[in-house]
């Protein structure tokens, strides 16, 4: 029986889905909501339901170009690699071309929202999509692509930050969401080194760069160890910058305790729980740290 047309567009929009790896937004989404948060309890900026809605619109877009853009660039590696070879461009699901066309999209929508927003955001809305799209080709030339990739998410508390602000912050406030960013670019960095632990020996005949492709194993996930252990004291700083409370420090501790599980679970003898400690485990760690550092800040 074939498909209705409802059914094939239902289709057609899950494997979008699946080409930006949506779920993934989980990882910096949190992290902007606490910048936010952070902007209106503490910094006194006025709420918006609108401009909320813009800030989560802009991430989205921001995201999906970067995704994208990744997929696009690295569709003829995917192909090669048997672990990524079932991907939607290498395997057919989506053209090369339909791929290009969502990125553009993305990237025009991404723009117009931020100019909509304040002339802050219009103006560095160009160099956001530069760092985002640039981690594509970083693996050619460099292995520290996995701290351009934390870079690209640390943009998403900073951007909205400036989202809110705009020109009225002040050097309180950016010291914060600059602790809060270096959060995020550490943590992404870490557990993408752990990521690419599956490819180190494809990324070495193909002549990629990563962490785990120059380095041993175990030397691999003491650098991601190293990276978290900046991420976990940053996130001690930035803490000392909000309302002090329990859920704070419960959050705090959370967040720890979840990162150091990850480094439990994937040890050099031990990696076949990568994809929960890459996945599941993160992404519990930012919405866990969000739900309770948030809640500290309402209460306030």
């Amino acid at each position: 029986m074939a498909n209705s047309p409802k059914e094939t567009m239902m289709k057609q929009i899950a494997k979008y889905f699946g080409l930006v790896k949506f779920a993934h937004t989980i990882f910096a989404m949190p992290f902007a909501l606490i910048a936010f948060t952070y902007a209106i309890k503490v910094e006194g900026a006025e709420f918006s339901w609108w401009l909320l809605a813009q800030v989560v619109l802009c991430m989205v877009f921001a995201r999906n170009v970067a995704m994208g853009f990744n997929r696009w660039a690295d569709r003829k590696i995917d192909a090669e690699n048997p672990r990524t070879a079932s991907r939607e461009i290498p395997s057919g699901q989506i053209s090369p071309r339909n791929a290009m066309i969502f990125i553009v999209v993305n990237a025009l929508l991404f723009i117009t929202c931020a100019a909509t927003i304040n002339m802050l955001t219009a103006i560095l809305s160009p160099v956001v999509l530069a760092i985002v799209m640039a981690y594509s080709y970083c693996k050619r030339f460099t292995w520290a692509a996995h701290l351009v990739l934390g870079l690209s998410l640390a943009l998403a508390p900073a951007s909205t930050y400036v989202a809110v602000m705009g020109f009225n912050a002040d050097i309180e406030g950016i010291i914060a969401i600059s602790l809060l960013s270096l959060v995020v670019l550490t943590w992404c960095g870490g557990f993408d080194i752990i990521y690419a632990l599956q490819d180190a020996e494809f990324d070495r005949k193909r002549g990629l760069h990563s962490i785990p492709s120059r380095f041993s194993t175990a030397t691999s996930l003491y650098i991601s160890i190293a990276l978290h252990c900046v991420s976990v004291g940053a996130l001690v700083a930035f803490a000392l910058y909000l309302p002090q409370g329990w859920l704070l420090w419960c959050g705090v501790g959370l967040f720890t305790a979840i990162l150091i599980a990850e480094h439990i679970l994937v040890t050099p003898t031990r990696q076949r729980s990568i994809g929960i400690a890459f996945g599941t485990l993160n992404g519990l760690a930012s919405l866990t740290l969000a739900a309770f550092v948030i809640a500290q800040m309402l209460l306030k």
